[in-house]
């Protein structure tokens, strides 16, 4: 296996710091234009070396495919108010020249069997390193906030059984992945008047910083 874990994984991190940015200051943009702002936060992260081996293992990626076959290594995931903030953000997405989309899994409107919703885009971005540039696969999750509730409970919940279920807690997950979507749905509702409000408060409390 590799000794350097480091030296490889360092492109990966830069990708993901460069991304995060990216995406920080789209926030900071829309936010300054007094448009409604579809990103809420942005974070990103490196899977850990141990991640690495055991999804090696498990779909049989050699070493030497490790880069081109293991596509989630670098990730951000980018946090949402509206469904219909995920669908603008994924067309903004497409039309950047800085990266390539590979590919789309649309986990919205096809949800996974155990409940989890969100959008995957695999994207191709290139980093500047010391021996020139080079394309790192890297992937984008985008959800709502009460989408990654749900996904937070139910990762730390397949830790503990190993991804096994008891049957109770399985069905009592797919009822809190429909209510959190429900959430979502009643949210879009009433959009409108949510952005409204927000706004509102936006400028008065900018004229409070004023006076």
């Amino acid at each position: 296996m590799k000794e350097d874990w480091t030296g490889f994984l360092l492109p990966y991190k830069q990708t993901t710091s460069e991304l995060k940015a990216k995406f920080t200051a789209l926030r900071e943009q829309f936010r300054l234009s007094q448009q409604h702002v579809p990103i809420e936060f942005v974070t990103a992260r490196v899977k850990p070396v141990d991640s690495i081996l055991e999804k090696m293992q498990r779909r049989n990626i050699l070493e030497a495919n490790l880069e081109n076959e293991m596509e989630d290594i670098a990730g951000i995931r980018i946090m949402c108010q509206f469904v219909d903030d995920i669908y603008q953000l994924v067309k903004l997405i497409r039309k950047r020249n800085d990266l390539s989309v590979i590919e789309e899994r649309d986990y919205i409107a096809n949800e996974k069997e155990s409940g989890y919703r969100s959008y995957h885009l695999i994207i191709k971005y290139p980093v500047q390193l010391l021996d020139g540039q080079r394309d790192i696969l890297a992937e984008i999750q985008i959800r709502t906030l009460a989408m990654n509730f749900w996904a937070t409970i139910e990762h730390s919940l397949n830790y503990k059984y190993n991804g096994k279920f008891p049957n109770e807690l399985e069905v009592r997950l797919k009822r809190a992945a429909e209510a959190a979507f429900q959430l979502d749905q009643e949210m879009s509702a009433i959009r409108e008047e949510i952005k409204d409000a927000q706004q509102e408060f936006s400028y008065r409390r900018g004229n409070d910083t004023k006076e």
